[in-house]
């Protein structure tokens, strides 16, 4: 007897922005990796596998667009990628082209080719699932606006956008425009995918979906280990790798340094909005400790691990972060990490001891610095230890095939009458 689960998926992934948009940070890379890893994977014995995956999505690279082809898709590693136009900038990024583009894919993904009308949209033979990333913006808003008109079952991956701490800060007026108008009831339409407890328990307090999973990001990393650290030096070396924003704590980060009586140094990797950036550096010569930190901006992605791994501690003292994918980066050289208890990956630090995980007062983060300079036999396991178990942990096969039992579930809750 016919079931829903024996034809092949087909996957229209639609995001914002897309590689090698890479000034966006650690949500390009995770998008990416995961199309990659859905497009090669071969699923055996389970009844589902891709059949087709397609991602849509804008020229958008912060204030400047993509030199790409335009409207038709490319192959970027080995993943169709079609890019659009788009009207607005960051962080509307409407693009009428993609919204077109979106429709009349699910029209002939859908169609009823023995009348040539769309009788009965999404059949069991259609099969499709659109994965919307972020939210917040024109393009993933209106394509799931879209996405219900046609009945097709919506995966939301929010990327930390729906939480009290992202609706109230930049741009929450407009924000809370979408959300009245559109934005509330959409959600309710999704399946959402949460990338950590955390990141479920924020969504959870904003909104309450028709079923929510939790999934980890899939984070390109280095293994096996080819490390550069030496330990022939008593100053303390940390490192802060990420997107410069307010919502990154940077401030708090800089006022415990200031407190400290020992030797450091703290290396800040990353770009920013340039107003943002200077009111920053203007902070640290207030502290008077501009002299202990070097600025290098953006670093590439074959830079990023040995420069993780020439540093004692990697710090990332978040108001918010849903996950943060270089938590995994920096474990996978054995670099150990302190990071407020509010980023995503707080609680597999603390349950492996691979870091240190502190609150956002000053003098709790000021001990936790210090504690990670004083235990230097800690530091030597988390070297010796992380890399094996984040490559046991966030195996990409592992991960991909959580996310395609998640599209299946999808499906049954949408088409429960085609089970069997």
């Amino acid at each position: 007897m016919y079931s829903i689960l024996d034809q092949k998926l087909k996957l229209i992934h639609i995001t914002a922005s897309y590689k090698p948009a890479y000034i966006y940070g650690g949500p390009i890379q995770s998008v990416g990796k995961l199309c990659e890893a859905l497009g090669g994977l071969a699923v055996s014995g389970d009844g589902l596998g891709i059949d087709d995956l397609q991602v849509l999505t804008t020229t958008a690279n912060g204030t400047r667009e993509l030199d790409v082809k335009i409207g038709a898709p490319i192959l970027m590693n080995g993943v169709s990628v079609t890019y659009f136009k788009r009207q607005t900038k960051d962080h509307s990024h409407f693009s009428i082209g993609l919204l077109l583009g979106l429709r009349k894919k699910i029209l002939r993904y859908t169609q009823d080719h023995s009348n040539n009308e769309i009788s009965k949209l999404q059949t069991p033979n259609a099969k499709l699932i659109i994965h919307i990333h972020a939210w917040w913006n024109l393009v993933s808003v209106l394509s799931c606006f879209i996405a219900k008109w046609y009945r097709v079952p919506v995966v939301l991956s929010p990327r930390g956008m729906l939480t009290a701490y992202t609706f109230g800060n930049r741009n929450s007026l407009s924000k809370k425009i979408i959300h009245a108008l559109l934005g509330k009831q959409l959600l309710k339409y999704c399946h959402i995918h949460a990338t950590s407890e955390q990141e479920k328990k924020d969504i959870f307090t904003f909104i309450k979906p028709k079923s929510i999973t939790i999934i980890p990001n899939l984070v390109s990393f280095q293994f096996p280990v080819s490390s550069t650290h030496t330990s022939d030096s008593d100053t303390f070396r940390v490192l802060f790798l990420s997107r410069i924003e307010e919502k990154k704590g940077l401030e708090l980060l800089f006022k415990a340094l200031a407190m400290l009586n020992i030797p450091w140094l703290l290396t800040i990797a990353g770009t920013g909005k340039t107003e943002y950036v200077q009111s920053l550096k203007r902070k640290v010569e207030e502290l008077g400790i501009h002299q202990q930190i070097t600025w290098i901006g953006q670093v590439s992605n074959e830079d990023k691990f040995n420069l993780l791994a020439k540093h004692d501690l990697t710090a990332l003292t978040s108001y918010n972060e849903n996950f943060a994918n270089v938590v995994v980066e920096s474990l996978s050289v054995g670099t150990p990490v302190l990071i407020s208890k509010f980023v995503g990956l707080a609680d597999y630090v603390a349950d492996k001891n691979l870091g240190w995980i502190t609150g956002l007062n000053i003098e709790e983060i000021k001990t936790g610095i210090l504690s990670a300079y004083q235990d230097i036999e800690k530091r030597k396991e988390i070297r010796t230890n992380a890399p094996l178990l984040v490559n046991t942990d966030f195996n990409d096969d592992t991960l991909a095939k959580q996310y395609v039992e998640c599209y299946k579930k999808v499906l049954v809750a949408q088409f429960p009458f085609n089970l069997k």
